[in-house]
């Protein structure tokens, strides 16, 4: 039998073999409703949505890192004032409340998707979100996965981030998809969870449950009915990457000996204890959303400190470097964030929150400087969506004053051009590659459509990040990346070949890249980062450097 080979975008490398399975179908919303009282139907909506925040809540302390933190920003979703109100003004029309469940969903999916960017990302959540409470309101069973017998490939248009969180690596030893990109909720868990994943792939619906499948998260194939030979020449391939993974030891450097650190991105003190098991020589990005985004009430300075102080000791006298609060667009917090921004995802969120209320960021600022009180660990902070250089003194300033280092986060472009100026009043940059490249290329990052514009390997954002790396350089300041660029090995290779000086990934991707990374010289990474520079589009880059890698 000839094999049939699907192409999409490999965002989590790896091999996994057996039969599709597909998430159970989405609950049928029963046609014959009856009106009910628009106060009855509100709170009755009230009910079943808060059941499902529940639910979700209580699965994001099972979990940890990006899991947990999707889990809790889509269980504050679920209680959103704004969607019940949606609700009952359809109830007061005399629609259903199932009926009125989905439309409000739709016209709020509809602003969403308007808004783009980061708030259309969270579709998914809010169709998930639908979905659970239809299941809810006419006890039917609640969507999900499936649990298979036997190790299987999952498949679908694109999952619920609470579905993925969930996920056995021993049941589902692969996932593919037929939409998302590179920064999408589905790959920043799955590369967590440790199982090869393609997103953005074309045909994959053609394929009919329990069909054999060999998914190939490196090259981004999808084989269809694969014979015995290439399952085995592929695992042993994915094989020999687990081991060099599982060799790395720290610290990180180039064959030739050009130092790099190889650092974790955590969200709490659980992800940082699992992060210390590993090689990596600290974290590169400690997100403090977490204890912010179920609160709402903002949590007092010695709430705060404790939670960070966790992700300190369990780094041991490994460096720590922590962002001050990311909320607004995608992550709305009751207390901090405006409601009801035209474009939320460029709005008020990040640093500007700090800097329409002072006395939210130096709070904040206290609470690390007093969990980092005889801490072992080098605690470095950065502020994220800083845009001008101003706001990176005035936030450098801050830091200081409470004796620790400061830096930004490079996610805006004119940051970015600005890099040798905002240098001057901080200790460090890191460049967040996921808004870094949305932004510059104005491409919603979820639009499957638009997945090249937003693929990593694109040249013109290879520019901008040479651009901040020279700037450090000349600065002798360091320069990291903590997007999701940092997880992919030979990528890896191309920032270090750019100047950058560190790589932050989620930990379970860490020694792989740290492995690659051990194999070439600093030269042959120059010399692939200036073949993927030069390159006219994201593929050819790709070409371009492994040329250079070999």
């Amino acid at each position: 039998m000839t094999s049939t080979i699907l192409h999409g975008n490999g965002v989590v490398p790896g091999i996994g073999t057996g039969p599709v399975v597909r998430p159970s179908p989405r609950p049928e919303a029963p046609s014959d409703e009856e009106s009910l009282d628009p106060e009855v139907g509100a709170a009755k909506f009230s009910e079943a949505a808060s059941i499902v925040a529940d639910r979700l809540a209580a699965r994001s302390e099972q979990a940890s890192g990006a899991a947990a933190e999707v889990l809790l920003a889509t269980s504050a979703l679920a209680r959103d004032r704004g969607l019940v109100a949606l609700v009952q003004k359809r109830l007061a029309d005399g629609v259903g409340i199932c009926a009125s469940t989905v439309g409000a969903i739709d016209e709020l999916s509809a602003m969403f998707t308007a808004a783009g960017g980061v708030m259309a990302e969270r579709v998914t959540d809010l169709e998930d979100i639908r979905d659970r409470v239809v299941a809810e309101l006419t006890g039917q069973p609640e969507p999900g996965i499936p649990s298979p017998d036997v190790a299987s490939v999952l498949c679908a248009d694109d999952l619920a981030p609470a579905d993925t969180a969930t996920l056995d690596p021993v049941a589902i030893v692969a996932i593919a998809t037929s939409l998302g990109g590179a920064t999408s909720h589905t790959t920043i868990i799955a590369r967590q969870l440790g199982i090869p994943c393609v997103v953005g792939t074309e045909g994959l619906d053609d394929i009919a449950e329990g069909t054999t499948v060999l998914v190939d998260g490196a090259t981004g194939e999808v084989v269809v009915d694969p014979d015995a030979d290439l399952v085995g020449e592929r695992a042993d391939a994915a094989a020999m990457l687990r081991a060099a993974a599982a060799s790395w030891r720290s610290p990180g450097a180039t064959s030739d000996g050009h130092a790099v650190d190889i650092l974790a991105n955590v969200q709490d003190g659980a992800g940082a204890r699992k992060a210390a098991e590993t090689q990596v020589q600290g974290v590169g990005l400690f997100r403090t959303e977490l204890c912010f985004l179920d609160r709402d009430v903002e949590p007092s300075v010695d709430e705060q400190a404790a939670i960070y102080r966790e992700v300190f000791t369990a780094m041991g006298d490994r460096k720590v470097v922590i962002r001050t609060l990311d909320a607004g667009s995608d992550k709305p917090i009751g207390f901090a964030t405006i409601k009801d921004e035209p474009n939320p995802a460029l709005g008020v969120r990040g640093m500007r929150l700090g800097l329409r209320d002072e006395g939210l960021m130096d709070r904040q600022l206290d609470a690390i400087a007093l969990a980092a009180e005889g801490s072992a660990a080098p605690v470095w902070v950065m502020a994220p969506m800083v845009a001008t250089e101003d706001e990176a003194e005035w936030f450098g300033a801050k830091v200081r004053a409470r004796g620790l280092m400061p830096g930004v986060m490079i996610e805006i472009p004119s940051a970015a051009l600005l890099a040798d100026r905002i240098l001057r009043h901080v200790d460090f940059v890191s460049i967040g590659t996921n808004d870094l490249s949305q932004y510059a290329f104005a491409a919603d990052r979820m639009a499957p459509s638009l997945s090249e514009l937003t693929d990593p390997w694109q040249p013109a954002l290879l520019g901008l990040i040479e651009r901040v790396a020279r700037a450090g350089a000349e600065a002798g300041k360091p320069v990291g990346v903590c997007g999701e660029a940092a997880a992919d090995p030979q990528l890896g290779c191309v920032l270090v070949g750019l100047g950058v000086s560190s790589l932050s990934s989620a930990a379970s991707a860490a020694p792989l890249v740290g492995a690659t990374l051990a194999r070439v010289s600093l030269e042959a990474c120059r010399s692939a980062a200036r073949a993927a520079l030069g390159a006219r589009g994201p593929a050819a880059a790709r070409e371009a450097a492994a040329a250079q890698l070999v």
